[in-house]
């Protein structure tokens, strides 16, 4: 059973969402909120799988709940989707860098939320695969150099598997692309975000356009599941 929190400052929303989520015979609503601060407090009490947040809300804002989510180890099953209405939005982008496994704009279709609901519980990054890459590379192409993150904590080979992932490549896929196994593949990406202390594959890929290890681009394929 996945459980989820649902946080949104409209009770309308939150009523809407639990109905659509509660008809699943696999997704129980274990609690929702009207704030960030609710949610921080009612993600400890209930520990869900996954935190569907919206970004703007009174009292505390979506981007720093999860970053208290993130920062707090009693909650490091807690999977944080970010609700938005605006799909290309910094505060997205800010949101994924505060430790968000990624986003859904709320006028998604129903089975596209049921479906990001179970991506994300399964720890996968959820990520809209026509504006992630547009909203992350739009955001970077603005600075003038690429933040120094870090690149030399690593190897070549871990260096060229989080430029895959940032380019929307599953573990098979990058499995093909590099003629190694699956496993060796998943085996390179752990050991990527246990470096950078990413939260999941959603941070990586932050990681990937802001170090300038990815050139933002126009086009070509959205990231993916």
């Amino acid at each position: 059973m996945i459980r989820v929190l649902i946080v949104d400052d409209q009770a309308l929303i939150r009523g809407s969402f639990r109905a659509l989520l509660e008809a699943e015979d696999d997704i129980e609503v274990v609690a929702d909120a009207a704030n960030g601060e609710q949610a921080v407090a009612l993600a400890l009490e209930h520990l869900p799988d996954v935190a569907l947040v919206d970004i703007q809300m009174p009292v505390m804002d979506g981007i720093e709940a999860t970053r208290r989510i993130a920062a707090d180890e009693r909650l490091s099953g807690v999977h944080v989707v970010i609700l938005t209405n605006y799909g290309l939005d910094e505060y997205v982008f800010n949101a994924l860098r505060a430790g968000a496994g990624g986003f859904l704009v709320k006028d998604t279709e129903p089975a596209d939320l049921l479906q990001g609901v179970r991506v994300a519980a399964r720890g996968d990054a959820l990520l809209s695969p026509a504006i992630t890459r547009r909203l992350i590379g739009e955001y970077v192409a603005r600075r003038p150099e690429p933040a120094p993150l870090g690149l030399d904590v690593l190897t070549n080979r871990e260096r060229e598997v989080t430029a895959l992932v940032a380019r929307g490549l599953s573990n098979d896929e990058i499995a093909a692309h590099m003629v190694i196994s699956p496993t060796t593949a998943k085996t390179h990406v752990s050991r990527a975000m246990t470096k950078l202390h990413a939260r999941d594959r959603a941070q990586l890929v932050v990681f990937a356009y802001e170090s300038g290890l990815v050139t933002p681009r126009r086009g070509g394929i959205g990231l993916d599941q």
